[in-house]
């Protein structure tokens, strides 16, 4: 095996492990570990997460709700709409410049952590 395989197994982890236990998704470790650590472009490195994140967040949601920690119809409604969203904001990214694209994902990030440290 790789050094390179061992990081991204390191990197699937720690994306996983802090999905489960945080409620985040995925994107938050992946992206910047994909493009910083691996010099991956930022679609890619978006596409690339997405992809992992459906088995990470159906394993996930599972043992919440086996816990009873789901609201089941807003569940249900949110990732309704989010499917139809998810694909408009992916056809976005796509026509975004990448540089463009990486501010807005740093920007989030920054927002997100800013408004969570206030408590």
């Amino acid at each position: 095996m790789l050094l390179g395989d061992l990081l991204m197994i390191l990197i699937g982890f720690v994306a996983g492990a802090a999905g489960g236990a945080l409620g985040i998704g995925g994107g938050i470790v992946l992206v910047p570990a994909l493009t910083i650590a691996f010099g991956v472009p930022q679609t890619v490195a978006q596409g690339t997460s997405l992809a992992t994140i459906v088995p990470t967040s159906v394993s996930g949601a599972i043992a919440q709700d086996r816990a009873g920690n789901v609201m089941r119809r807003a569940a249900t409604w949110m990732a309704a709409v989010g499917v139809v969203a998810a694909v408009a904001g992916a056809l976005l990214a796509l026509a975004l410049p990448t540089e463009v694209l990486q501010r807005l994902f740093g920007a989030f990030l920054l927002v997100s952590a800013w408004r969570l440290w206030r408590g």
